[in-house]
């Protein structure tokens, strides 16, 4: 709590000033330039390698960045569901990533079969579908990884296929109005990687990136 306690006496003394004007015009409005789902792991920084402002991202983070199909929601996976809608429908984003990363502990989880606390378990569990696709001998993504860390593109994927199961996301999907992207973090190397559909693997995203 100190290092955090520090921090913030760091911030109003030395940071503060130069956001106030940015905070200031933020303070009745926020128009997020899209939906970051990710994992909550305390490594994985997206407003850091995304170089982002306040107010650019709408982060929506939780245990192996999952997304639960809009069908079996229940009464304890409504938030993701909520952030979406409001992501959507109130502050009309046009772009949803979802970003999963290396090392994640959610997919040793899974592909160990480890006996986890139930809520953690129960959770991750969501992400079953994601393990059978790791098992498919056609998958072909993210060959070169270690086990680990091809589920982990694997899990991205399975996730942008849950999102298109919300109403408002295919809604949008079909009115083109709304794109969603998969990303993949490297902690290793701090590199960030985009899904190509054209070459079915995740590449470095980079100057040409700004061109696709």
């Amino acid at each position: 709590m100190k290092k955090l306690i520090k921090g913030i006496i760091n911030f109003r003394q030395c940071k503060k000033d130069g956001y106030c004007e940015k905070y200031a015009f933020l303070a009745d409005m926020q128009t997020p330039d899209a939906l970051f789902i990710a994992c909550c792991d305390s490594r994985v920084v997206p407003n850091v390698f995304a170089s982002t402002d306040p107010g650019d991202l709408f982060v929506l983070r939780n245990i192996g960045n999952i997304v639960p199909p809009y069908q079996v929601l229940g009464s304890t996976e409504t938030s993701v569901a909520a952030a979406v809608e409001y992501a959507l429908l109130e502050l009309k984003v046009n772009d949803i990533i979802v970003c999963g990363h290396s090392g994640c502990g959610a997919m040793k989880a899974i592909l160990e079969q480890q006996q986890v606390h139930p809520s953690i378990s129960s959770w991750v569990n969501i992400a079953r579908h994601s393990y059978e696709q790791f098992l498919s001998e056609n998958i072909g993504i993210g060959e070169h990884l270690s086990p680990v860390d091809q589920l982990s593109q694997i899990n991205v994927l399975q996730q942008l296929e849950h999102l298109k199961s919300y109403p408002s996301v295919s809604e949008q999907l079909k009115q083109g109005v709304l794109t969603i992207h998969g990303w993949w973090f490297d902690l290793k190397t701090a590199d960030v990687f985009q899904y190509s559909s054209t070459e079915n693997r995740f590449i470095l995203i980079d100057e040409e990136s700004l061109q696709s």
